[in-house]
């Protein structure tokens, strides 16, 4: 079965930095796109950035010039580099992987900035 792992979440200081991993496995077919989404207290779930085909990337507005996503083929791994990070970040963010058949989401992984 596809399953996603996450990993990197944790507690840190405002301005501080997180970079968040996930590792995909499993009867994958063809990647369109892998993506991070976030989940704050009292908010929907939103989409924070994704990489899909020739290595495009989008973001939220809200991140933009303080998260990068990237991606290892390879090793079917996204990444989410969080830098400058403010306590509006504070979520659980969850992988997702996006396929022409399916869509799959990680259990999620708490990132929570305050001082």
């Amino acid at each position: 079965q596809v399953q996603l792992v996450e990993s990197g979440g944790g507690l840190v200081q405002p301005g501080g930095s997180l970079r968040l991993s996930c590792a995909a496995s499993g009867s994958i077919g063809s990647i369109y796109s892998m993506a991070w989404y976030r989940q704050a207290p009292g908010r929907q779930r939103e989409l924070v950035g994704r990489i899909a085909s020739g290595g495009s990337t989008n973001y939220a507005d809200s991140v933009k010039g303080r998260f990068t996503i990237s991606r290892d083929n390879a090793k079917k791994t996204v990444f989410l580099q969080m830098n400058s990070l403010k306590p509006e970040d504070t979520a659980i963010y969850y992988c997702n992987l996006w396929t022409h058949g399916n869509m799959y989401w990680g259990q999620g992984t708490q990132v929570i900035v305050s001082s």
